[in-house]
């Protein structure tokens, strides 16, 4: 986002601080005169230096690259189907895997093998450097990057119980991935060489290598940072006993449906994981950082845009639309991401299903149309309203400045001093991500033909898909590493395979994951590119440890998800109230699968549907920019209108559903402690531990989950009390029109 260019304003750690950074003899060093990068966030951040003579490939390397790697796979995908899901970022084991390098440098044999041979080696070249570092980090990106590929066979074999084999869904899932990676290797030499294409996030990470390289002594009365992410570690690892296992309402603490427990009214405003939240807090890590990433990570400025946001969206304009019954919204919870009658009852998708994974029509127009919860429409037209907010902001704001930035991208101009330290190493040829790219667009192709049954998605749908994800990764890119924002197209890309060819679910979502989640896999590829490129990592060796990692993330991952569909009973299903494995991500991309794909745009927004005002949230999106472009420009002086920034604040709710009130409320919290209190009031403090602390608190939950998981949750070993009913409030979820009866309700007179 734009706002990252206020997170970082000075260094972390002093010029002369690491001697680990420090150039040998023969690094290659710039010029005392020689102009640092244009970016002045990046001049104070990202070292000007470079020593080749470090070693890169090494065997700690490969170890602890490819242990992160499994490691952070398994685990995203573990806590993926939780009601709370973890993210577990790379950050966790850039700062776990310093003290094995380190040990491992101090214990390991430095015995050189096969001495005098072209075969020559050692599993100890010296001590752990920055640059073996960076390719571990690498290796822990690729397993901390959700493989989106695996909603698409969640959905098929646990929500529509179809067929798909571990094959095919390998086929998806591989593809998926190598197909973003073409897409980055086509357009790094635009947004990875020229100044002008900074990343502003990758600086977090530039920061935290150096800090964490740095040669510290411990101060007097104070601990080291490594001393610190430990002791963080350990209580983050003891406490998640309480809400994992022991305690589970600290999830959400909803004390509204404590002191009124038969009202319905009080239940739907107190509800923190069914209702609008008010006054709902979670004490539970997962509750904080499972959608919205690690509040400690997000500067004041984006939290506070995502609280306005979401404070519009859930407390004005979900309440305003409810009581006065738009689209019937009385006869449906205040907040679900169910699909409904016009009854309210659950809609039975399998019944206008046909044998061969096709929509009945007539069985369609027996059951009638599908009604959604005013939330959850209200939800697809702020995506409308962000698309086009995202359009016209980029255009008013920093339309000049990337088409300026652009041409001298495309010129080749704009080189600076790390482009330049750079080109002593070869370069990777183009003609290797052009095969790439063209096998597996081929083998994508034939295996839609082959596997129709499966994937239902035609030929010419894998080229439509190419077409859209190679028009618009340049431009999103561009934005991206100017502003750090990245526009969403996975309602375009719904939109469009819905009018060509509705009624196929699984084309659908096949469509969305090659289109859109290519594009933004090459975003993630890039963006890694650029980091590699700033820490001066061989171009080469940079792209192996992408394609090794992206791999093994997409076994691991895939493994991983089909272990647990295989094992876990009534994996997803949310009629059983206790169970942890409620699927919410998979839950909305089930229910887009049949909105998009199975019924078809045409007959929810579309002439044909009920929700077609809708779309009038694209012209509402479009228009909010502009005004506050007008008045920033009438009001000059009035630096906090500059800093209103319409596509964050729009799509501050894009998480929700899956995310609850809870999990926003909290995040906000977390981040204005985090973001503005202690940056403003202890920076030394946010500087030294903020993301050591963000790291640490991850690590331990992840470990402590997996472990309750291991001992306690595979032999079914639970706690019966009234601390562990999640949330506590049973009337939350119940509609208030007149005569609606559904189970477990009061019914209105």
């Amino acid at each position: 986002m734009e706002e990252s260019s206020h997170e970082i304003t000075s260094p972390l750690i002093s010029k002369g601080g690491d001697s680990s950074l420090e150039p040998s003899s023969s690094s290659l060093k710039p010029d005392p005169d020689e102009e640092n990068s244009p970016i002045k966030q990046v001049a104070l951040t990202v070292p000007t230096t470079d020593d080749p003579s470090l070693p890169v490939l090494t065997f700690r390397m490969w170890v602890l690259g490819t242990v992160s790697c499994v490691l952070l796979s398994f685990l995203n995908q573990f806590f993926w189907y939780r009601t709370e899901p973890l993210t577990i970022t790379a950050i966790s084991a850039q700062i776990a895997v310093v003290p094995l390098g380190r040990l491992m440098a101090a214990k390991i044999t430095d015995r050189v093998f096969f001495k005098g041979t072209p075969w020559e080696f050692t599993l100890n070249p010296g001590p752990f450097n920055v640059k073996e570092h960076v390719l571990i980090t690498i290796f822990a990106n690729s397993g901390a990057g959700t493989v989106y590929a695996i909603h698409v066979v969640t959905v098929v074999k646990v929500f529509y119980k179809k067929h798909i084999s571990f094959f095919v869904s390998l086929i998806v899932v591989i593809t998926t991935q190598v197909l973003g990676f073409g897409w980055a290797g086509i357009f790094r030499r635009y947004l990875v060489e020229p100044a002008a294409m900074w990343w502003p996030a990758n600086l977090v990470q530039v920061s935290l290598f150096r800090a964490l390289h740095e040669k510290e002594e411990r101060p007097k009365g104070g601990v080291t940072r490594t001393q610190f992410f430990l002791i963080a570690f350990i209580c983050s690892f003891a406490y998640y006993v309480f809400p994992g296992y022991t305690f589970e309402m600290l999830t959400s603490l909803s004390w509204i449906c404590w002191i009124f427990p038969t009202s319905v009214l009080a239940q739907q405003l107190g509800s923190g994981l069914y209702g609008l939240g008010i006054a709902a807090v979670g004490l539970d890590w997962s509750t904080i950082s499972a959608y919205l990433g690690s509040p400690l990570a997000s500067p004041w400025f984006a939290t506070a845009n995502v609280a306005v946001g979401f404070v519009f969206v859930m407390y004005v304009l979900t309440p305003i639309c409810y009581w006065l019954n738009v689209y019937k919204a009385k006869t449906f919870p205040i907040f679900s991401d169910d699909l409904f009658t016009s009854t309210g009852q659950e809609y039975n998708i399998s019944s206008i299903i046909t044998s061969n994974f096709h929509l009945n029509i007539t069985a369609y127009e027996e059951e009638g149309p599908l009604y959604l919860s005013t939330f959850f429409a209200m939800t697809y037209g702020v995506g409308f309203a962000a698309l086009s907010a995202t359009a016209v902001h980029v255009l008013l704001f920093h339309g000049r400045e990337i088409w300026e930035q652009s041409k001298s991208s495309f010129k080749d101009k704009g080189m600076d001093i790390h482009t330049r330290l750079m080109t002593r190493y070869k370069q990777v040829p183009e003609w290797w991500f052009w095969s790439i790219l063209i096998a597996n667009i081929a083998f994508t192709i034939f295996a839609c033909q082959y596997y129709n049954d499966q994937l239902q998605l035609p030929w010419w749908g894998v080229l439509l898909a190419c077409a859209i994800a190679i028009v618009f990764t340049l431009p999103i890119g561009i934005i991206t590493a100017i502003t750090n924002q990245t526009p969403g197209l996975n309602i375009i890309t719904e939109y469009i395979i819905g009018y060509i060819y509705p009624g196929y679910p699984v084309a659908n979502m096949c469509f969305k994951v090659y289109g859109y989640i290519s594009m933004t896999q090459a975003v993630t590829f890039l963006q890694d590119f650029k980091l590699g490129h700033y820490m001066k990592i061989p171009p080469r060796t940079m792209f192996m440890a992408q394609v090794v990692g992206t791999l093994i993330a997409g076994f691991v991952y895939l493994g991983t998800a089909w272990w647990m569909m295989e094992t876990i009973p009534d994996i997803c299903e949310t009629t059983a109230s206790s169970s942890p494995w409620t699927c919410p991500s998979d839950r909305v991309f089930y229910d887009a699968s049949v909105i998009w794909g199975l019924i078809g745009p045409r007959r929810i927004f579309g002439d044909e549907g009920i929700y077609e005002a809708v779309n009038w949230f694209f012209l509402a999106g479009a228009v909010a920019p502009v005004l506050v472009w007008l008045a920033h420009k009438a009001f000059p002086k009035q630096e906090w209108i500059g800093l209103i920034n319409m596509p964050v604040l729009i799509s501050s709710t894009g998480m929700m559903p899956p995310a609850t009130a809870v999990n926003y409320t909290t995040w906000v919290i977390a981040g204005f402690l985090s973001g503005f209190v202690v940056y403003r009031y202890r920076p030394d403090w946010w500087q030294r531990h903020n993301y050591v602390l963000s790291g640490a608190l991850d690590a331990g939950l992840a470990f402590m989950g997996v472990l309750l998981y291991l001992c306690l949750g595979l032999e079914d070993i639970s706690v019966d009390w009234w601390g562990n009913d999640l949330d506590g409030c049973p009337y939350a979820t119940c509609p208030t029109a007149k005569g609606v009866f559904v189970e477990g309700c009061p019914v209105f007179d």
